[in-house]
């Protein structure tokens, strides 16, 4: 038994060696931008019977100028940030391929494992399946996904894909016949792409991702930009980074609303005001770290992710939604479509929603003026205070002003959020 599991490590690593080299020699041998788009569709998954057919029937398109100069773009946060707000920009646009979260499946996929299996393969093999994952996602190898969703799909067909309402592409032609119209306007709603659309097929959803210009992925998964350095140097990719940061303080309170059996003990400290005798600041120093790791490689313009790295903070974001949308889309290379600007008009200027709106923990309707700065109101200053120590360095590196006394926290008339550009285009 000892063997096989050393078997299996040894061809996991493999695995990742090899991946790593094609990739450099890839970058080394292609030149030009006519190699940087999806491969021919012909070459696409050759054993595959049923891909042959969508290509001899013209269903899937081949390589043109267009798809050579597809975008492929990454919405990269933490937990709490305002990403599945922020990827609505990309999943509103009718030319853009969005997913949600499709790093899920990989991780959920690890912890399921064998908690000897779960020791052997650790973190490195982990970033590796999410690099894969995203390649062939990018790449319109939707069915890659197989691998890791279970219980595992039947005629590359599933009921279990994580949150699909909360892409349009799957829930509009081709894959969905019936969709597209009905999709709500607004607040997420789980269960109305499976009823009215069914199981996923995986097959279909590849040939919406091949038939729209573009693909968007958001995903709170991969810890630090760094860990994306091979798909930024992957011939056949354009990837953006879009990293969306916040003020760790509003993380905080924004997680201890969604998460309240996590944050428990952070629950009865801010509303007992007394502090427990242990306090597990791992996650929060976690998040801290790797936010400001991200953030400042990123402002350091490597030559590996110069052009391809805007940091924006949801704080700006939220003030001035249209106006950073575009700017976000001068950063990708693409125009803003109508449909996204009517999105912005409609679930950023609305009164303050309803209470059961706000306790979904995924809502993208606000009044984002309004939540920018609203944990000042919810959180004690103790916490505030404990959370300015651990995250300093994080909170002066971007922007965010530190509060001394109950009276600075409340006082909403002076803003915590400085200004500040950050020049990450070059």
């Amino acid at each position: 038994m000892e063997c096989s599991w050393k078997t299996v490590l040894l061809l996991v690593c493999a695995s990742l060696g090899i991946q790593y080299t094609a990739i450099r020699t890839l970058r080394d041998t292609l030149s030009g931008p006519c190699h940087s788009g999806i491969y021919h569709c012909q070459s696409r998954q050759p054993k595959d019977s049923r891909w042959r057919a969508l290509c001899d029937d013209n269903m899937l398109p081949m390589e043109t100028s267009s798809t050579a100069s597809r975008r492929h773009i990454l919405v990269f946060a933490t937990t709490r940030s305002g990403s599945s707000f922020t990827g609505q920009f990309f999943n509103q646009h009718p030319g853009i391929f969005y997913v949600f979260e499709p790093l899920y499946h990989v991780q959920q996929a690890f912890t399921n494992s064998s908690s000897r299996l779960r020791r052997g393969l650790d973190r490195r093999a982990l970033l590796g399946a999410y690099r894969d994952l995203l390649l062939n996602l990018y790449t319109c190898d939707v069915r890659f996904l197989e691998n890791y969703i279970r219980p595992e799909p039947q005629d590359h067909i599933t009921g279990s894909f994580f949150r699909r309402s909360s892409s349009r592409a799957l829930c509009s032609p081709p894959v969905c016949p019936e969709g597209g119209e009905g999709a709500p306007a607004s607040q997420p709603d789980e269960n109305w792409c499976p009823k009215k659309c069914g199981a996923l097929n995986l097959t279909l959803a590849a040939m919406a991702c091949m038939s729209r210009g573009h693909v968007a992925i958001k995903t709170v998964r991969v810890p630090e930009v760094g860990d994306l350095r091979t798909l930024t140097e992957d011939p056949r990719l354009d990837l953006r980074i879009v990293h969306l940061v916040r003020d760790p303080r509003a993380i905080l309170a924004s997680r201890m609303t969604a998460f309240s059996e996590q944050f428990r003990t952070w629950k009865i400290w801010n509303a007992t005001g007394r502090q427990p005798r242990y306090l597990d600041l791992s996650q929060i120093t976690s998040t801290c770290r790797d936010m400001a790791e991200s953030a400042g490689m990123g402002l350091q313009r490597p030559a590996w992710l110069r052009g391809r790295y805007l940091l924006v903070r949801y704080e700006d974001l939220a003030l001035n939604p249209e106006e950073k949308a575009r700017e976000i889309y001068r950063f990708v290379g693409m125009e803003m479509d109508k449909n996204v600007r009517s999105w912005i008009a409609k679930n950023t200027k609305n009164s303050v929603p309803s209470t059961s709106e706000w306790n979904y923990k995924y809502s993208t309707t606000r009044d984002s003026k309004s939540t920018a700065e609203n944990w000042r109101l919810r959180l004690s200053f103790d916490i505030v205070r404990t959370l300015q120590t651990v995250c300093n360095d994080t909170l002066s590196l971007l922007g965010y002003r530190l509060v001394h006394s109950v009276t600075d926290l409340r006082n909403m008339s002076h803003s915590v959020v400085e200004s500040r550009a950050f020049q990450t285009l070059l």
